[in-house]
């Protein structure tokens, strides 16, 4: 019963399916790797990797990772609360808030997460590593490193009115 439930509480998105060839005495061998990435569309998101002989397999070995790596975003409305700058390795990814009817401005694996978390105002630029992994892991460092207005006026000792002005 519980298991149902977490099945369709994530919207799944499938990033990258690679096919992988090892050459051996009788000719190729093919397995498969996915890049997958969960979200419920309400601040909750993950990615997961996942190898296998077989595609399904590699979907859903990285489902189950996925599901195990869910992060929660702090979220102003339909967009972020400020401007972040996501690193790792050389693949930088930045993420500036937008006014509401923007729409999503992003590519490939950004655009994946953005869906996935719920976003539907941002505007973003992957500079650096064209690496899909590698942008999926900086757009996860930034999301981390977003800082919440409640906690932000509480270290100052300030009220939300006064910060937001």
């Amino acid at each position: 019963m519980e298991d149902r439930r977490s099945e369709k509480e994530f919207m799944e998105k499938l990033v990258r399916l690679n096919r992988v060839a090892k050459v051996v005495k009788g000719g190729r061998r093919f397995s498969f790797s996915a890049l997958v990435v969960v979200g419920d569309k309400n601040g909750r998101v993950g990615f997961g990797f996942g190898k296998a002989n077989d595609v399904s397999e590699a979907i859903k070995k990285s489902l189950e990772k996925a599901k195990k790596s869910v992060i929660n975003v702090n979220l102003q409305k339909t967009t972020i609360p400020h401007m972040i700058i996501g690193q790792y390795k050389s693949a930088i990814v930045l993420l500036k808030p937008a006014s509401p009817g923007t729409g999503v401005i992003a590519g490939g694996p950004v655009r994946a997460v953005m869906d996935a978390v719920g976003i539907t105002d941002i505007l973003s630029k992957s500079l650096g590593s064209k690496n899909t992994m590698n942008i999926l892991k900086a757009v996860f460092n930034g999301l981390e490193k977003l800082m919440n207005a409640k906690s932000i006026a509480q270290n100052r000792n300030k009220t939300l009115q006064e910060i937001w002005g």
